[in-house]
Formats: structure tokens, sequence, C-alpha cells
């Protein structure tokens, strides 16, 4: 038994205080067979990531090399932060499962070591406009092509603090798509728990240290978003990448201002929703001003872009969508704004008066950071 295995044999015989204060760097996930593992360490591409970074002399970090991360061993990655969501996160986890088991399917939830893409999480082939193989309909290359690059996905849950049946419910979820031979990805949904409430920010960022995939989105638990239109943000995603893969598409519930679900709303979050786009629009520097809707909580990253992003992220509270998206403008990462799905959701645990005065508080330190330079990479 090496070194790592004694220290999570320790780990799993811990007490539960202690056992608490470990669990950020480790995972729960249920086998075919129904049974939920034991502790084990989640992979993690930032720690690696900032390690090398340190040993970088000053003058060549400036370069894109410095930026590479470990090769993703999956195609996608999804995000899904969770506070007190033992009553929403059945359905949303269901439909997640659903597709993504038929859009990027694999018989281990990974794929093969000879499989993986380069290091910084670009693909091999080239510059976007020199790749001219198929775009299937989920957003991956066509399979008949490259089946590489478009197999195995994984569930990052985090458990910001829930003090509820949260966790257990994810991983009842799991089990449940097993025995109904409705998931084969075995290992696929990976739970972390977080021994206190961070903010959704916190734990969306917590979630994209440790992923794996080379293409991550993150997802609200509720399931408001329609989980099928993760296609669209891929194959946006592809189209815009530049020459070293980097790309970002957002969610966008834009067009569905005036519909129905957004005239039922009271006059009071109409109002603050209003106050907020003028605010960003005032605040925000140029491209992260011109996205319509900067808080729909369905965004996708490209793998090579993570590196640009997450390092820098300072917000843990709602404000931090506006955060990532100003980090890629200052990277110069193209963004998409692509029109999905979206349904209201009763259960939210947004205090609309106190959390929008709280974004627009955070949304002023923001810009007085952006304004001193706080964001200099180097």
């Amino acid at each position: 038994m090496n070194t790592s295995e004694r220290l999570l044999s320790l780990i799993n015989q811990a007490p539960l205080e202690l056992l608490a204060l470990l669990l950020v760097t480790l995972f729960r996930t249920v086998l075919a067979n129904g049974e939920t593992t034991t502790w084990k360490q989640l992979p993690c591409w930032h720690e690696t990531f900032t390690a090398r970074r340190k040993a970088v002399p000053q003058m060549e970090k400036a370069s894109s090399d410095g930026y590479d991360v470990e090769p993703a061993e999956l195609f996608m990655t999804v995000v899904v932060p969770a506070y007190n969501e033992e009553e929403r996160l059945s359905g949303m986890l269901e439909e997640a499962i659903d597709y993504l088991e038929t859009a990027y399917p694999s018989a281990n939830g990974s794929i093969t070591p000879k499989e993986k893409l380069n290091g910084n999480g670009k693909r091999t082939q080239g510059k976007p406009g020199s790749d001219h193989r198929e775009i299937e309909g989920n957003g991956s290359l066509s399979s008949h092509t490259n089946g590489s690059a478009s197999r195995g996905w994984e569930i990052i849950l985090v458990s910001d603090g829930s003090t509820d049946r949260t966790i257990e419910k994810a991983l009842n979820c799991a089990r449940s798509r097993f025995s109904g031979g409705k998931m084969r990805s075995q290992g696929s949904i990976r739970v972390v728990s977080l021994r206190f409430n961070r903010g959704k920010g916190g734990a969306v960022t917590h979630g994209m240290r440790h992923a794996r995939g080379q293409y991550v989105v993150f997802a609200d638990a509720d399931g408001a978003s329609r989980f099928a239109d993760l296609g669209k943000l891929v194959r946006e995603c592809r189209q815009i990448e530049d020459g070293e893969g980097r790309g970002v598409a957002v969610g966008s519930r834009a067009h569905l201002v005036g519909s129905e679900a957004v005239v039922k709303r009271s006059f009071l979050r109409n109002l603050l929703m209003h106050s907020f786009h003028l605010f960003l629009r005032l605040l925000t520097p140029p491209a992260t001003a011109a996205i319509k809707d900067t808080q729909c909580g369905f965004k996708l990253f490209s793998r090579a872009s993570l590196p640009y992003i997450v390092p820098y992220m300072h917000s843990e509270g709602w404000i931090f969508d506006v955060e990532m998206l100003m980090l890629a403008e200052l990277a110069s990462i193209p963004v998409a704004e692509v029109a999905i799905g979206w349904r209201e959701v009763t259960g939210s645990k947004l205090n609309v008066l106190w959390d929008s005065l709280g974004m627009a508080w955070g949304l002023f330190i923001l810009r007085c950071a952006w304004a001193f330079g706080v964001y200099r990479r180097y």
C-alpha cells in the first residue's frame, strides 16, 4: 500500500468532523452494482497547473505554453452546484443523464489513454477553420471520423454545505439509473461535499478545478435550463474557438423577455432585473456588457480556456458569472451567446431584494478590481 492509499484508508476511517474538513478534495460515486464507493481522491488539473506556473520563469509566463493543462480524459464535464436541493435535484439529474448517455456514451465513462487530447485541451487537428469534419447535433465531432473527441462524460455535484439529503438524493439517482438500465457509465456521477456554504460561485469554481472533460458546463440544480440544449452550446463553442482551442458559450434567456414566464414575475423582480442590466452595461468592459443575459446558469467552457479563468476567480456569490466573462474578455477568449429553452422553477434560494443589492455591490467591486489591475496575471 503506497502513501496515497494509506492516507485514503485513514480518511475513510476518520471521525466525522475530521472527514468533513477533508471532503473538499474527495468524492463518492456509485458503481454499476449499486454500491457506493468509499471516499476517493479527486483529480485536480488546477493544482498541477498552479504548481507548474510557479516554476515557470517570469519572462515565459506570458506565452500560451504556460497555460497548458492536463489532457482531457473524457468529452463532457457537468458541474452542478447544489445547496439543500433534495426536492428539485432528481429531475435535473435524470434529464442530464438521459441526454449525456445518448449524446456522449462511453463504456466506462472515460476515453482510453491513447485517445487523450493535447495537454492544453486543444484539438490535434489544428485550428477550427482547418477542421472540416462533420459536427453532430450534440456538438461533438462525428464519431466515424474521430471517436476519441466525442466520448465519455461525468457529473460533478458539489453539495455546498447542504444540511438536507442532497447527497443521498444524488447517489440514489445514480443507483436507480443503473438498476433501470438507463445508465452505463460507471462512476460518472461524482459527489463532493463542502462543509460550509461558500455560495454558488464558490461551488462552481471548486467543481471546475477538478473537471476532466474537454468541455466543462455548469448547470443549475433546479433544472430550469433545458439540458438538451447543451449540444447547441458545444456547437457554437466549436465554431468560435480560436487557434488555441479557447472558447466560451453562454446560455441565454434574453429571447424570452416578454414571454409569459417573465411577464408573470412580480413588478419588483422585473424592476431589479432591468436595473441590474443597466448597472452591468455601465460597469463592465465592452464585450461583457454586450452579453444580454450574464446570469443564466448554463455556461460552457472549452478545456483550453479554463486556465485563463478558473485560477483567477475571487467571487463566490451570485455575481461570479460576470467575473468569469470579464476574465474571458481580459484573455481575449471568444464568447458566444446562445438562446436556450428555460422554464420558471419554484424553490429558488435567491432573495430577490437583498441578493440583488449584493450583486450590485459585487459588480461595483469587480469594476474597481478591474480598474486597479487586480486581475493582472503576472
